[in-house]
């Protein structure tokens, strides 16, 4: 791969990178009770609760619906990111990264 595609190719990561971080995967349990957003990094940028939807009587519930939403929005970011990527990670294996 000459030095030009290789350059390319860094570009095309650098673009697809930003995309990821734009990115806001967004998911909610409990028919709204819970909703978490999370990058296409896999970063958690923020968690919402509606306190009108919440028994403090089963704070378990709370707790399976957040652990629920936040092991979905990772796996849909995961999948965002792995379907960005796919296609110059075979590249990037000729650029030794």
């Amino acid at each position: 791969m000459s030095r030009l595609d290789q350059a390319k190719m860094l570009m095309k990561v650098k673009k697809i990178q930003k995309e990821l971080e734009k990115e806001v995967i967004s998911v909610e349990k409990g028919d709204g009770a819970v909703r978490v957003e999370m990058t296409g990094e896999q970063k958690l940028k923020k968690i919402h609760i509606d306190p009108k939807s919440i028994d403090l009587d089963d704070i378990g519930l709370l707790e399976r619906w957040l652990e629920d939403a936040i092991k979905e929005a990772i796996a849909d970011s995961q999948k965002f990111a792995a379907d960005k990527m796919g296609p110059v990670m075979g590249a990037l294996g000729d650029l030794g990264l």
